[in-house]
């Protein structure tokens, strides 16, 4: 005969006022910290109590009830009600819903209430707000109804809006909250699903993957395009920005690359107009331009405009007050906030003082042009004042003496044409003074051209001023010839150039050394000798430092095999501690992994992270594995050979062989190579 199951018999519930109940000793929960009285308060104020309190009859020692009851669990709800009645929004007497129990262990009932009560999964929270923002509720109304912040409602109605496929892979714990919120740079779901599948077959799986695959061919707006146009008018004009709601993202990342290209083309001819109506020959314009793009050209030296009255006095105001400001903040240990945004200010507006626009001669505006480009900051560049080869005018090295005079005023000499000693025979006597001839005067600067060189061998600093003084002459004055040192600068331009060199943190620091030389050199190169000898020998120094700089050629070309040079190189590396990591180089799909063997990705991935971290993206297509890779050697420090600089101790092993077919520390690896590539040392060649 079956045994009837024995049914169970819940606690009563009713109706007790509020002033008959109290907390009870048996409440497990004693830890204050994060739990909040006050939105809880104002929620049962709102929409009443939603949960009942789970009481007990208080008894007295002769185990008759008091009619008072204790409250072991639901403590937190107690203490808003008692907040309600204190400040007289609720009535002491008003009826409680209570589950009042019997038997048992207080206690017992305490920790099951906490414990068995589950959490609401992130994922129905998202929901429930989409839910009511659908019924009407504005983002404001959410926030303020469960006391979060706007920034927050937005961030789950974000989430609550991805592709369904991706919340249900997330709500099977096929996806971490933090990997989810990835997804939310993008509106797109069939984009949000391609890289979810993407993702079963990456190596990396982090957060900062996912918003990379996801933006893969938009432009950042931290991009120096994108700061030009401004993203106010990119939105204007219709684009679409993605944006990241749960971490910087430097403004987001623009959709819509034709659009960019447009108005940066737009933007940059309207400025090109302005800047032709100043009278230049021609105007080149280009979002950037190759680094070198000027070599060969001369360029106009200008007038600085002088500062009217106005301006020295809002100079020597903001100067006052910018003086002031830092006296007085001097010892703080962090500026408060307006101060410094008002420091930063007054530094600008003095800069902009120190650095006023250039009147160049009118006569000289009509040969000459300007480039006009847009510069890392999202700037407006404007480089003008250039004159080309084929429109210079043609000026006599030596004058007439009836039509100048030398620098002391008197006439200058006829000008003498020198030619070979034989060629023209000494002349006969003649009666009075008449010029020496051309043999004899050859002869004549034969000697004192050997008694100079003996002279200035002996004399350093001399020698040092002079050599100064010729190689400047070359590198800042195109047509300059006052020198009577046969000394040559060459600075070649490079015909093959790596993305962005000209915005490079090297050639940007180089062009700012080379402006602030050119400003402090004379107009006319005839007043250069002067004008450095009357430096120090440390000036004089830092500018011979920068003049020997631009002549350095380090180039590998493969039609130009230098081998000897290559090694000095190297030597010349190890002597000024090159670091080219730390000079901002780093290795990127374009810079150099998208642009080799999956070989040498895999050898780079090794030497910078490991054999384990190599072997997890071993199986990867080329594409895939070089963007990995970029990830795996972010601020890694890694530097393919070509840019290492090697220990001194080093650089006299190695061999090099003198017949221009192999260069210092060529090796040859197409091991495991998709397609035939060649590769010479120690990149490949495209």
């Amino acid at each position: 005969m079956a045994t009837a199951v024995q049914k169970i018999t819940l606690s009563s519930s009713r109706d007790i006022p509020f002033n008959k109940l109290l907390l009870s000793q048996s409440n497990v929960r004693r830890v204050k910290a994060g739990v909040s009285i006050e939105e809880l308060a104002e929620d049962i104020a709102r929409r009443g109590l939603l949960q009942s309190l789970n009481v007990r009859a208080v008894v007295d020692a002769g185990g008759v009830e008091t009619g008072m009851y204790e409250i072991p669990a639901g403590g937190r709800r107690f203490r808003a009600l008692e907040l309600l009645v204190k400040r007289k929004r609720l009535a002491r007497t008003a009826p409680v819903p209570c589950i009042v129990r019997e038997g048992g262990i207080a206690e017992e009932d305490s920790l099951a209430e906490n414990v068995q009560r589950a959490p609401l999964h992130p994922l129905d929270q998202f929901r429930a707000f989409l839910a009511l923002r659908e019924k009407g509720q504005s983002e404001e109304e959410i926030a303020a109804v469960f006391f979060v912040s706007v920034a927050v409602v937005k961030q789950r109605l974000k989430l609550a809006s991805l592709s369904s496929k991706l919340l249900d892979t997330y709500a099977e714990d096929g996806l971490t909250l933090d990997q989810l919120m990835a997804f939310t740079v993008s509106g797109d779901h069939e984009r949000q699903e391609q890289v979810l599948e993407r993702l079963a077959q990456a190596y990396d799986k982090q957060p900062y993957a996912i918003r990379r695959m996801l933006t893969e061919g938009a432009v950042r707006a931290s991009d120096k395009r994108a700061r030009f146009i401004g993203i106010e008018a990119y939105e204007t004009a219709g684009g679409m920005v993605l944006r990241d709601l749960f971490q910087g993202d430097d403004g987001g990342w623009l959709q819509d690359v034709t659009l960019v290209d447009r108005m940066v083309a737009e933007k940059l001819a309207a400025e090109a107009d302005a800047i032709r109506s100043e009278g230049w020959k021609w105007i080149e314009v280009a979002p950037d331009f190759a680094y070198g793009h000027n070599y060969g050209l001369r360029q106009l030296r200008g007038e600085p405009t002088p500062l009217t009255e106005e301006e020295e006095a809002a100079r020597a105001t903001a100067q006052a007050e910018y003086d002031r400001l830092s006296e007085e903040y001097a010892d703080a240990d962090e500026l408060p906030e307006e101060i410094d945004a008002r420091l930063g200010e007054l530094e600008a507006m003095l800069e902009a003082f120190e650095t006023p626009p250039v009147v160049f001669d009118p006569a000289e505006v009509g040969s000459a042009g300007a480039f006009i480009s847009i510069a890392q900051d999202g700037k407006l560049r404007v480089e003008r004042g250039y004159v080309r080869s084929e429109d210079e005018v043609l000026v006599e090295e030596e004058h007439d003496a009836s039509e100048t005079e030398n620098a002391t005023g008197a006439p200058s000499a006829p000008r003498q044409e020198v030619v070979a000693p034989d060629a023209v025979a000494d002349p006969e006597e003649e009666d009075g003074l008449t010029p020496i001839s051309d043999r004899l005067l050859t002869e004549l600067t034969t000697h004192r051209t050997l008694g100079l060189r003996h002279a200035l061998g002996e004399q350093p600093d001399v020698a040092f001023l002079a050599a100064v003084h010729a190689l400047t002459l070359k590198a800042f004055y195109a047509y300059g010839s006052d020198s009577c040192l046969e000394l040559d600068l060459k600075c070649v331009s490079f015909n093959a150039q790596a993305p962005g060199l000209n915005d490079s943190v090297s050639a940007e620091a180089i062009r700012v050394r080379h402006e602030s030389w050119a400003k402090a050199l004379p107009k006319e190169p005839v007043a250069l000798w002067d004008t450095l000898g009357g430096w120090d020998h440390d000036s004089r120094a830092a500018l011979f430092a920068h003049v020997v700089s631009l002549s350095v050629n380090a180039v590998h070309e493969a039609w130009n095999r230098r081998p000897r040079a290559f090694a000095h190189a190297d030597r010349l590396a190890q002597a000024v501690s090159l670091d080219m990591a730390a000079a901002g180089w780093k290795p990127t799909v374009d810079t150099f992994l998208g642009r080799v063997t999956k070989a040498r990705i895999l050898l780079a991935v090794t030497e910078a992270k490991g054999e384990r971290a190599a072997e997890r993206i071993a199986h990867l297509k080329k594409g895939d594995m070089a963007r990995e890779a970029e990830t795996l050697l972010a601020d890694s420090g890694w530097l393919p050979e070509a840019l290492r600089t090697q220990p001194c101790d080093t650089l006299g092993e190695e061999t090099t062989q003198i017949d221009g077919a192999t260069a210092v520390g060529e090796e040859e690896d197409l091991a495991d190579s998709e397609e035939p590539e060649a590769i010479s040392p120690p990149i490949a060649a495209e």
